[in-house]
């Protein structure tokens, strides 16, 4: 009997029907391919040496048995070896390792393979992703991951391909264009595979567009189903699989024109977190915030929105519905539900159930029947000001009155903020300890309605003033600010629904995490660090300074007989872009640079010395040259459709040029060729002359001179002798 006949022994019920559906090779009369791929993820467990999928296994849950890197020989740690990636934005890719193969996918959705114990690069595939596509990305140019199946690595790129690559010569097998490449759609997200589909959705639930998610052939790369998230013009079918439950369910809970670019076109993306339950047979996906985020733009009233801020389970071989659960009705912070779910089967008040966990955006711990989307426990995890609770039957939210800005009309300092209570960074559950290790966060947000809002044709649109909501200049103000950011690894018992211990970061943001049977959690930092510690006791083991952020999550895998963890490090995505001064480190703005990070026990690789930032030089601005109208609205402009790439008040981080320091600043005709002529679309800098008139992009520039002497006249305060 061979190994792979072993396998098929060890198949659960649902699996083997997955096996008796798909077939046998009627030459050998063994298992075909594809049949070999599902039976690898479905039982990767029995795999701990590779890294599957990119949650590990369909449960998500990123915990790895291996444990010859232990909490007893962390000492003898060490960086097995680097690679310098050749684009220094923003990394958040989990890794995967296959068969002694080590796969990357890093910004602009380029993958590479490596040998996993040398380093060496075997192989790195570019799309060519049009540099001008960035500007319809909030996050950055960043991608989180690819997929394996049956020979091939599946990404999904910024400008909304989907591309299957041979995994031996990296070279392209097909192609498919899987969005509306007219609209501000991309895609971020790893893809996974379930019964011979490749499942992707899409990101720009902040840009006017409708979210859904598709499955494609793995091995021809066409459509199958299309589920959509929200519905579209009230009247008009998509022969989609959702057209029945949005016309049920979904349609009735919408106002106003949401269905078009006026309205927002309902946001509602899944642009991250999906996973597959093979017992059930049920895929789950998260999707994410309504668009606008202002309800008053978007959808008056007390509606809804279904199925914006929802976790919504379908048939994977036709994308039917099974069951919603919304976590935020008629969303307006931003509170997206496409963080990670982790599926696992607990004890709860003495009675086994099948459940669904997340750490929402929103900062409540969910604990869902995942058989029928029936709340079993919900908690807040992290400080909360926007509901006072849950209603202990439906696990709907009790939303405080004064948080509806968009009624009010008063700004609303929310906790959470906009960045949440967890984000995108990947939680891991252990199931030898029981707990779930969350990167949380304690980031207030302000929220106050744009007035005489309209949406312009490039870049962001939300309804939100934040000139109104942003940092002010005073320079202690902002330190005290800051000051009240909190960033922790917290450790969770989710059928206590309470917190175990918590290892405070020197920062606010920080990156997703890993746990294994060595009885270690490892989970990298806003500052660089990768640090491991005790996951039982949250002791702290060991650190290593990687040079750069690391934000991504970390993997864990075996060649050889050697257990190698590997981590993408690199500054930037959400954060490193419009955070502005808020995200400077403590000595001035953050370096970067992109790297894969590999350690094993007996490393012994250095990596060279951080190089300064020189985001931090002197500012040189020009005179100003308008007056304080001109300015108060440069500053409205810039807000709009600015700051999320050169950040908060224009004090930008590096990753994206600073534009107080351009040269060009003090020159209306060089800006304007830049601005409005988009001269530099080549580099992702497109032309905004559909979205602002000379004279209002005249006042953006007005508005940068303004920051930039502004933050000179502090600078020389802060020299000056007491």
């Amino acid at each position: 009997m061979g190994v792979t006949t072993f396998h098929i022994y060890r198949l659960t019920a649902a699996a083997a029907l997955i096996l008796l559906a798909s077939g046998f090779d009627r030459a050998t009369g063994d298992p075909t391919p594809t049949i070999v791929s599902e039976m690898r993820i479905v039982q990767a467990e029995s795999e701990p040496q590779n890294w599957l999928t990119t949650g590990r296994t369909y449960d998500e849950s990123r915990d790895s048995s291996l444990d010859q890197i232990n909490d007893g020989n962390i000492p003898k740690l060490g960086l097995a070896w680097y690679y310098d990636l050749d684009t220094d934005r923003g990394q958040e890719s989990t890794p995967l390792a296959v068969d002694g193969v080590l796969y990357t996918t890093s910004a602009w959705s380029k993958v590479q393979a490596f040998d996993p114990t040398t380093g060496k690069l075997l192989w790195q595939f570019d799309p060519l992703v049009p540099r001008r596509t960035g500007v319809k990305s909030c996050c950055d140019s960043v991608n989180r991951g690819a997929a394996y199946w049956n020979g091939k690595i599946y990404v999904g790129t910024i400008d909304g391909r989907l591309i299957a690559v041979d995994a031996k010569s990296g070279r392209e097998v097909w192609s498919t264009v899987t969005v509306d490449q007219s609209k501000s759609y991309t895609i971020g997200g790893a893809p996974r595979i379930v019964k011979g589909r490749v499942i992707i959705g899409n990101a720009g639930a902040d840009y006017a567009v409708r979210g859904y998610v598709s499955a494609y052939d793995a091995e021809t790369g066409k459509l199958d189903w299309r589920f959509y998230t929200v519905p579209g013009e009230p009247g008009k079918k998509d022969g989609a699989a959702s057209d029945p439950i949005l016309e049920k369910l979904a349609a009735n809970t919408w106002s106003g024109q949401w269905w078009n670019e006026t309205g927002g076109g309902g946001g509602g993306t899944v642009w991250d977190s999906i996973s597959y339950d093979p017992d059930l047979d049920l895929l789950y996906i998260g999707t994410a915030n309504a668009d606008y985020w202002n309800k008053a733009y978007r959808s008056p009233g007390d509606k809804d929105n279904l199925f914006t801020a929802s976790i919504v389970a379908l048939k994977p071989e036709t994308g039917e519905y099974v069951w919603h659960f919304q976590e935020t009705p008629g969303d307006s912070w931003d509170y997206d539900a496409t963080q990670n779910m982790i599926l696992a089967d607990l004890t709860v008040g003495g009675k086994a159930r099948k459940v669904l966990m997340q750490a929402s955006k929103n900062g409540f711990f969910y604990v869902l029947d995942r058989a029928t989307g029936k709340p079993v426990s919900i908690k807040p995890f992290v400080p909360i000001n926007w509901a006072t609770g849950t209603d202990p039957d439906t696990g709907r939210p009790l939303i405080a009155p004064d948080a509806h800005y968009d009624k009010t009309g008063k700004l609303w300092a929310a906790q959470p903020g906009s960045i949440g209570g967890h984000n995108w960074q990947p939680m891991a559950f252990s199931k030898a300890t029981g707990l779930v290790y969350i990167p949380a966060q304690e980031v207030g947000g302000a929220y106050v309605t744009e007035k005489d809002f309209k949406p312009r044709s490039v870049g962001v649109n939300l309804g939100v003033d934040f000139v109104q909501a942003g940092l002010p200049d005073d320079a202690q103000q902002v330190k005290a600010i800051k000051a009240q950011m909190k960033g922790y690894l917290l450790a969770w018992n989710p059928i206590a629904q309470k917190e175990v211990w918590r290892a405070p970061h020197p920062d606010y943001y920080n990156g997703g995490v890993l746990v294994t049977r060595g009885n270690i959690v490892v989970e990298g930092d806003n500052d660089g660090f990768l640090n491991i510690y005790d996951a039982k006791t949250g002791r702290h083991l060991w650190s290593f300074d990687g040079g750069s952020a690391i934000l991504a999550a970390p993997i864990a895998y075996e060649v050889g007989g050697r257990e190698y963890i590997s981590v993408l490090a690199g500054y930037g995505g959400s954060s490193g872009l419009y955070a502005g001064e808020a995200n400077w480190g403590p000595n001035g703005p953050r370096h970067n640079k992109s790297r894969v990070l590999t350690f094993a026990l007996g490393g012994t690789a250095a990596l060279p010395a951080r190089a300064p930032s020189d985001v931090a030089k002197q500012l040189e601005p020009p005179a100003q040259f308008a007056d304080a109208a001109t300015i108060a609205e440069g500053a409205q402009h810039f807000a709009h459709s600015c700051l999320y790439c050169h950040g908060g008040s224009a004090k930008g981080t590096g990753i994206i040029p600073d534009l107080r320091h351009s040269p060009l600043l003090g020159s209306k005709e060089a800006w304007s060729s830049i601005v409005r002529e988009g001269v530099l679309s080549d580099k992702g800098m497109v032309s905004f002359r559909d979205a602002y008139s000379a004279e209002e992009i005249e006042s953006i520039r007005a508005y940068v001179v303004e920051r930039a002497l502004i933050e000179k006249r502090l600078a020389t305060a802060d020299r000056a002798p007491n």
